[in-house]
């Protein structure tokens, strides 16, 4: 099987996706496309790779509030990198930001969420468990609302990327 063209044609869509400028200092800007189970690797506005992800649920909606599994949608940025003992790095994201709060403090006020709900947070990007990296090739959504790469994946992402790189996460 030929994946040229299938390579030639993510080169195509990634060329005419816009990312905001990276970090000062920083090359490096990633967008999570839900809908499409992607995360999207950029180096100075240039797409560089794209790797598979999974979430915390099947449904795409935005997170609403702490235990629901969603993902949540916005533009954020990595503010710390650690390593994991399952699943290999972790790389939190600044979850919840202003606009995070802001749409659950209206989701509130309009009653979509109960007033005692809690907004939640340690939301980042993962990799698997070492011998559930199946969980990616099958669309097997297991986080809390994580974005999860695979175990063999995650390394690389977490050697590559500074602290301050933003994060779009988007349907």
């Amino acid at each position: 099987m030929n994946f040229l063209p299938v390579l030639y044609c993510w080169a195509l869509l990634a060329s005419l996706v816009k990312t905001e400028p990276p970090v000062e200092g920083s090359p490096y800007s990633i967008i999570i496309d839900k809908s499409d189970y992607n995360l999207m690797l950029f180096e100075d506005g240039e797409w560089l790779a794209t790797y598979p992800v999974v979430f915390g649920s099947k449904n795409q909606e935005d997170k609403k509030m702490e235990g629901d599994r969603l993902t949540p949608e916005g533009k954020f940025r990595i503010t710390l990198k650690k390593s994991h003992k399952d699943w290999g790095y972790f790389l939190l994201l600044d979850y919840p930001n202003k606009e995070s709060v802001e749409r659950f403090n209206e989701r509130k006020k309009t009653g979509a969420i109960p007033k005692s709900a809690r907004i939640g947070n340690g939301i980042g990007i993962h990799g698997t468990r070492p011998h559930e990296e199946y969980a990616v090739d099958k669309y097997m959504n297991w986080t809390m609302g994580c974005i999860s790469v695979k175990y063999s994946e995650i390394q690389e992402l977490y050697e590559m990327l500074p602290i301050g790189t933003p994060v779009e996460i988007r349907k």
